[in-house]
């Protein structure tokens, strides 16, 4: 059997998109409340990293953003 680029690309995210709605219907729903809070998390570990990296001032733009 002899298969082009495109009914290969075809059955594959046939199988693919088949896989992640029974992932999406096997997994619980996350209250509101626990995801706002798991966003909450990720923003302030990001934050706390990104206030840890020293940024010399030679790797600043040249140019300042004006309104």
């Amino acid at each position: 059997m002899k298969l082009t680029r495109r009914q290969l690309a075809a059955a594959i995210s046939g199988t693919v998109s088949a896989i992640a709605i029974a992932q999406a219907q096997t997994q619980p729903a996350a209250a509101p409340a626990d995801e706002l809070q798991a966003a909450r998390d990720r923003l302030k570990a990001n934050s706390d990293l990104l206030a840890r990296q020293d940024v010399p001032a030679s790797t600043e733009p040249a140019f300042r953003f004006e309104a």
